[in-house]
């Protein structure tokens, strides 16, 4: 790939993705993930017990990652 290939699909990205090692990432796959990390932190924190915080933190990860995509893909 040249370097003008790579400018123009850099400028042909929108603005709601964002550059994790050099693969661009839907903006709310990020934030998704966080707030199952986040979820997951505060339940491990609250209940000093792994499975809780595990099957809460991906829950609320998939609930985030699905209702963002599902919104964006509809104010399309």
């Amino acid at each position: 790939m040249t370097s003008a290939e790579q400018f123009r699909e850099a400028m042909s990205r929108s603005a709601s993705t964002v550059s994790i090692a050099g693969v661009p990432w839907p903006a709310y796959k990020v934030v998704a993930l966080l707030v199952g990390l986040l979820v997951f932190a505060v339940v491990a924190l609250a209940t000093t017990a792994a499975a809780p915080a595990v099957l809460s933190g991906a829950g609320v990860g998939v609930v985030v990652w699905v209702g963002l995509g599902a919104a964006g893909h509809l104010s399309r």
